[in-house]
Parts: structure tokens; C-alpha cells; sequence
């Protein structure tokens, strides 16, 4: 018996755009960070949790969410998602059953 995983495709009703992160060397010693999209596409995007820290005396709020698309071998934690104006950075992407059919990918939507 098989371990399947069932995703609703009906369910995938979000627009998204996915972009890749391109570091490019600015000349003085450090990286400017660009994003290049790689393409738009339907997911599920789940609030799960939210919490906040403090970085640089600055208190950071962010909203954890749980993003869920059609497999593609491009997605990796080098990419974000575009959802109505609000940037999603991706945190981790698995296929939860292996069968190349949706990925699951933890997201943080920082400065809320």
C-alpha cells in the first residue's frame, strides 16, 4: 500500500509568483541581492503561526505559512513567492510522498 498524500487541486486557488534569488558581487567586497521570476502559478497558502523576535535592537514580527504547489523541480529555499503584494520567503520544500506530484513548503512573511 502506498503512502499518498491527498491534495485538493481544487484547493490551489492562490496566485503566486515564484522568483529566484541571484547574488551578484557589488564591486565593494559584498553581494546584491536580485530576484529573477521564474514563473506564476496556482498554490494553497495556510497561515500555521506567528511570532516575533528582536534582531539589531529591532523587534522582527513574522507570520509563518505553509505553501502548497505542483511539483517543480525548481523550487528550493533559494526562492520566495509573491502573494498579493507580500513577500513569502521559502524555508524549507519536501514532497510529502515522494511522487512528485505537490510540494509543501514552510514560508516567513516578515515585516507585518
Amino acid at each position: 500500500m502506498t503512502n499518498t498524500t491527498f491534495v485538493d487541486p481544487g484547493g490551489l486557488r492562490h496566485r503566486l509568483i515564484l522568483e529566484q534569488r541571484t547574488d551578484t558581487p557589488d564591486g565593494a567586497g559584498g553581494i546584491t541581492e536580485s530576484w529573477t521570476e521564474l514563473g506564476r502559478i496556482w498554490g494553497r497558502v495556510s497561515p500555521v503561526s506567528p511570532s516575533s523576535g528582536t534582531t539589531e535592537d529591532q523587534v522582527q514580527e513574522t507570520m509563518r505559512h505553509r505553501v502548497i504547489v505542483r511539483f517543480r523541480q525548481d523550487i528550493t529555499s533559494d526562492c520566495r513567492f509573491l502573494f498579493e503584494g507580500r513577500e513569502l520567503r521559502i524555508l524549507t520544500v519536501h514532497d510529502p510522498d515522494e511522487s512528485k506530484r505537490y510540494l509543501i513548503c514552510a514560508v516567513d512573511e516578515t515585516g507585518r
